[in-house]
């Protein structure tokens, strides 16, 4: 640890981003395991997929943001439902607009690439707190510890996450690798936020809960609307189940490593 809060901020920034990015890209790869499963179990995934996804908008983001702005009353509420609802409006957007693309390509699916733009989304903020903690505790090694393990724990986070992405783009027909490809890229957005935030420290921090906000709402929405309804299509509550079993998982994370 001591040799960590010797390098300069934004190098410790990346070498934390790039353990949370291995991380995300070790949960993408177990797509290439995907298609041994039936289609029932790949429903329950989905579902699941869905639930650590709701799970992560209110613990990984909602609830820092909450946090971030204590004591602010009106403001705070305002910044998280503006944020909230900017991010669910970007989904439903996008929706459209990846619709016209379908029908204009002839019916290539969406699902996955909303998945895809959600989770990037989500991970950006992700990277702010890392870049954040580690450029707030320059010179303090105590305070390194502390960003190290939020980077340790946003890893952890980022495994199944990983999964989200790859098996969304493997459930609408892509290849195993270019899935894999997908859902590791997504990770990479972190790594990019993480040196930024370390380096602009002070104007991060003030944009910092309205990012979070605004995944949450993107996230929200890509799981009520595309992996919810697409694991009920398997019928018999794999979605029920799936988003049940997914949530308990990312809040279980987040209890021990809270």
């Amino acid at each position: 640890m001591e040799a960590l809060a010797g390098l300069p901020v934004w190098a410790a920034a990346l070498l934390a981003t790039l353990f949370t990015y291995a991380m995300t890209a070790s949960g993408a790869a177990f797509v290439f395991v995907s298609k041994k499963f039936g289609a029932r179990t790949l429903g329950a995934m989905q579902g699941a997929a869905a639930g650590i996804m709701i799970a992560a908008s209110f613990f990984s983001l909602l609830l820092p943001a909450m946090e971030s702005l204590e004591g602010e009353g009106g403001s705070a509420a305002f910044v998280l439902t503006v944020g909230f609802f900017a991010g669910g409006g970007f989904i439903a957007l996008s929706d459209a607009a990846l619709r016209r693309m379908r029908a204009f390509r002839g019916g290539a699916p969406r699902g996955g690439a909303l998945t895809f733009f959600a989770m990037t989304l989500h991970n950006i903020p992700e990277g702010f707190a890392v870049g954040v903690a580690f450029g707030s505790a320059a010179g303090d090694p105590s305070l390194f510890w502390a960003a190290a393990m939020l980077a340790a724990g946003i890893g952890i986070q980022n495994f199944p996450e990983g999964l989200c992405v790859s098996l969304a783009m493997r459930a609408q027909g892509m290849g195993a690798a270019r899935a894999f490809a997908y859902g590791q890229f997504s990770g990479l957005a972190e790594v990019a936020a993480g040196v930024l935030g370390a380096v602009a420290v002070g104007a991060i921090r003030s944009l910092l809960p309205w990012a979070l906000a605004f995944s949450a709402g993107a996230m929200v929405a890509v799981s009520c609307s595309e992996l919810i309804p697409s694991s009920a299509e398997a019928g018999k509550g794999c979605a029920v189940w799936g988003v049940t079993a997914g949530f308990a998982l990312m809040m279980l994370l987040d209890v021990l490593l809270g």
